[in-house]
């Protein structure tokens, strides 16, 4: 069947699918369902571009738990998602720009969404930016802002911050939540 171009909105009461046909059997393969409960079932890294993607629904399936002060690994940060249980206080400072650009495969325009969550530690996390890292001017915002780079302790302790990388070397840090 030849391709089909459309101009607008295609619309369908029952969902769409993509599916692969077996040139020798004949057996037909659906590949991604689209419609009320989409799911995708052939998604790899051949056949996805993975610039600049921005994930608003993570459910990070893993994390990174960083209880004493350090300066963590691009890998760390890279999940998304880091944990503290420290009963004292805490400095993690990011990697650089260009060890965190490289292991995320950033270009200008990226942006990765780190949680830092502290709801099981007893004292507070403070987040500090290295090299080719940019404090964004928030932070010179009161605490408590989004500009403040201390996570409490407790029930309050969750942050969230945005990592957006002005080139593939350097990124500017800000608190979002």
């Amino acid at each position: 069947m030849a391709n089909t171009t459309f101009n607008g909105p295609v619309r369908s009461q029952n969902g769409f699918q993509s599916i692969s046909i077996n040139s020798t059997t004949g057996a037909v393969t659906v590949n991604a369902t689209f419609g009320a409960a989409t799911s995708v079932t052939d998604l790899t890294a051949t056949n996805v571009t993975a610039t600049n993607l921005v994930f608003t629904d993570q459910n990070h399936p893993s994390t990174a738990a960083i209880n004493a002060t350090a300066t963590a690994t691009a890998a760390q940060v890279a999940t998304g998602y880091i944990t503290s249980t420290s009963a004292a206080a805490t400095t993690i400072t990011l990697p650089t720009g260009t060890a965190l650009g490289a292991a995320i495969g950033a270009t200008r325009g990226t942006v990765l969404e780190l949680y830092v969550d502290n709801t099981a530690g007893a004292s507070t996390v403070t987040i500090a930016v290295a090299t080719n890292g940019i404090l964004s001017s928030a932070a010179a915002d009161t605490p408590g802002s989004f500009g403040d780079l201390t996570v409490a302790s407790g029930a309050t302790g969750l942050a969230r911050f945005t990592i957006m990388f002005s080139s593939a070397t350097a990124y500017v840090f800000t608190r979002t939540a």
